[in-house]
């Protein structure tokens, strides 16, 4: 049924009423080149559901999806086995039927789930607090910067070569409307530590400085000690913000808490959530509890209710929506409710031995297949410490490479040339991501295509 509730009459009311001639003019903005002038190619004006399902499916087969090919991806988003009770579990009514808590008395189930949230990701991370989670990695890490901003009241944030680039971009973005300063560096294919640019952070900390934003293990897979870096940052008055976009690591290295960081965000997705085609994700937030008031989103808490019983409710809501906005700490997202949801389950299945088990089931498998792969002629292994992910430097372009290694049906890794375009000195790096989903005969195809595709 076409549902047009509009007559031409209405329409043009409309239109007259925001000054414009035509409905073509709400479009002016929009180059002509890149305007639609007729029906989208290889779909029918009108046809029956069961011949539009099947043109959909036809389509949708010319993808080369992840669980139909060998899969080596990485660079912020993984593929992990999610267990099937995962999805049976997040479709009980107890969470569906109270998305949004804002009456605790009918939403104690999503209440409750995310107090656990808030509880698994402080001892993941190494923190005290936690909130109910973000939009995803990208947007927690620039509610960061500007949570620094607000207790330092300094303005100028340095930034790690090897923080992912997308998020670089997204705090780009919004510092335009802050008027925040954002020092970064491009990353190099530096044998022994391929982005680790430590000891330029340190040299660049001064009394203007309000956070330093590393990322660990870095955009190369790269693992550090952010001890020091956490020191000298607090020696001039500045924060120490630590993203980590890959949370399974945490089950083998030291958390960033630990390590001195003061607030640390990062990306959920690895845990109960599928790639799903670039979302929805996940963003995970903490930070010390001196700093809780100045922390975006909100938090769940627990309670008591007039009979004495354990209940949970929301305790501190600080976006605009809810309070002054010139006093509110975000405007993004408050949680991702139910990847949130899904994050929790799963980590809840694997407890903490579990996490630890799979974590080095992951890191054994990267090893190995570094090893196999740096045997390739053409191929060098440049990484020092790494968990699942790896650099290679390859002796030609690796755009090409990785096209050609598609169209064999292998998904060999990320393009540094398609993460830093123009930047020749990348240009021959790949991003190699090996996780528990990785078979050895997967590890086998893609040594083999690579020599192949390098002879």
């Amino acid at each position: 049924m076409r549902y047009l509730p509009l007559q031409p009459s209405d329409r043009q009311a409309m239109l007259g009423a925001i000054g414009a001639a035509s409905i073509d003019d709400l479009f002016r903005d929009v180059p002509e080149a890149a305007r639609l002038s007729g029906p989208i190619e290889g779909l029918p004006l009108h046809a029956s559901e069961m011949a539009v399902e099947r043109q959909l499916k036809a389509l949708a087969n010319r993808n080369l999806a992840a669980g139909d090919a060998p899969f080596f991806l990485g660079a912020g988003a993984y593929r992990h086995h999610v267990p099937a009770s995962v999805d049976h579990l997040i479709q009980r009514g107890e969470f569906l039927t109270a998305y949004t808590p804002y009456q605790p008395e009918i939403a104690q189930g999503t209440l409750q789930v995310l107090f656990e949230f808030q509880t698994q990701v402080a001892r993941l991370t190494g923190c005290e607090v936690a909130n109910a989670s973000m939009y995803d990695g990208s947007t927690a890490c620039w509610e960061a910067i500007g949570m620094a901003r607000r207790i330092t009241r300094r303005g100028k944030a340095l930034l790690s070569a090897g923080l992912h680039p997308h998020y670089v971009s997204v705090a780009k973005t919004m510092a335009k409307f802050t008027g925040d300063a954002l020092e970064t560096a491009l990353p190099d294919l530096t044998p022994g530590a391929p982005g680790d640019d430590i000891e330029r952070l340190i040299a660049a900390i001064d009394g203007d400085t309000s956070c330093v934003v590393v990322q660990n293990p870095n955009i190369f897979g790269h693992v550090a000690d952010l001890s020091e870096l956490a020191a000298r940052a607090h020696e001039k008055g500045a924060l120490l913000i630590a993203v980590v976009t890959e949370p399974v690591s945490l089950g083998a290295i030291r958390s960033p808490g630990e390590m001195g960081a003061d607030i640390v965000v990062g990306e959920g997705q690895s845990l109960g959530v599928g790639l799903q085609f670039g979302g929805p994700y996940v963003g995970l937030f903490a930070t010390r509890e001196k700093f809780v008031r100045q922390m975006p989103g909100r938090l769940a808490g627990e309670t008591v209710d007039a009979d004495g019983k354990r209940g949970f409710v929301l305790t501190l809501s600080t976006r605009e929506q809810h309070i002054r906005r010139e006093k509110a700490t975000s405007n993004i997202c408050t949680n991702s409710g139910l990847c949130a949801l899904a994050f929790t389950i799963h980590l809840s299945m694997l407890g903490e031995v579990g996490l630890r088990r799979l974590a080095e089931a992951n890191h054994l498998k990267a090893v190995a297949a570094a090893d196999r792969l740096a045997a390739v002629p053409g191929v060098e292994l440049v990484n020092g410490p790494f968990f699942n992910e790896f650099v290679l430097r390859l002796d030609r372009e690796a755009r090409p490479l990785v096209r050609a290694l598609a169209d064999r049906g292998i998904l060999g890794g990320v393009a540094l040339g398609r993460l830093y375009p123009g930047s020749e000195s990348l240009a021959n790096g790949m991003v190699v991501a090996v996780t528990e989903t990785a078979s050895d005969e997967d590890v086998a195809a893609l040594a083999g295509a690579l020599a192949e595709e390098l002879a």
